[in-house]
């Protein structure tokens, strides 16, 4: 008999190590994640130079490798050991990292993909900061993530928690949800223009993929005018 998960706290890490098993299922707890990967890596740029260095931040099991243009030396950082583990299996160079102190040289990075990560973090600033210290003069930021206010806690928390496909339960703590507006003047402050959209997926292809007659990781992630429940964003540091 399988034993319950123990209930931890909202956003608490040790989340990850109860769910390592469920990143690549194709009907696992992360399978919304695969379609945010895709829609991330069709924002990355090719590699101007075989060997740019990607650094994927919160890389969790590894869900953007399959999408990211050949060329890259992908380099995953994440505070839980049990899903670089994951990530290692899946072509991603795995580093034990806090990601408000990146173990990292001063403009040494092409790009920084920050998937599904602020929304998780209690430090933003220092974050943001972080990014563009580590990013070169014209590197990109590739992001995604959860915009704050009432509407993105009905739909993320209320609502998503209890769907398949949707966020683990108690896996968000909406206290640390930031806005696009909030993300993009952060950005501005250390030298980062970033432009942000809307993002939701196909209703059409969930229902598909709810009644098992699409393929698991083919529910595709469109733009909205909205950014009030999720956006991704492209940041261009500046020269």
């Amino acid at each position: 008999m399988t034993s319950p998960m123990p209930v931890r706290p909202r956003n608490d890490l040790g989340q990850y190590d109860d769910l390592a098993d469920e990143w690549w299922k194709p009907r696992g707890r992360f399978a919304m994640l695969h379609c945010l990967a895709k829609a991330r890596g069709a924002l990355i740029p090719k590699p101007a130079l075989d060997g740019a260095v990607l650094i994927d931040l919160g890389c969790g099991g590894g869900l953007t490798a399959p999408h990211v243009p050949e060329g890259y030396r992908h380099i995953g950082l994440d505070l839980s050991e049990s899903a670089l583990r994951v990530a290692r299996e899946h072509g991603v160079l795995p580093v034990l990292a806090d990601v408000s102190r990146l173990p990292l040289r001063t403009a040494s990075v092409n790009v920084v993909v920050a998937g599904e990560i602020f929304e998780h973090v209690r430090d933003l600033p220092r974050l943001v900061a972080e990014i563009a210290r580590i990013l070169e003069p014209g590197g990109k930021l590739i992001c995604d993530t959860v915009s704050s206010g009432p509407l993105a806690y009905l739909v993320t928390i209320l609502i998503g928690e209890r769907m398949k496909g949707g966020p683990p339960p108690r896996i968000h703590d909406r206290r640390l949800f930031v806005s696009a507006d909030r993300l993009r003047l952060l950005c501005d402050h250390v030298g980062i223009d970033l432009a942000t959209r809307g993002l939701r997926p196909s209703i059409r292809d969930y229902i598909r993929w709810l009644r098992g007659s699409a393929d698991d990781l083919d529910v595709r992630m469109k733009p909205l005018g909205s950014t009030a429940v999720m956006y991704q964003g492209v940041g261009t540091k500046r020269r």
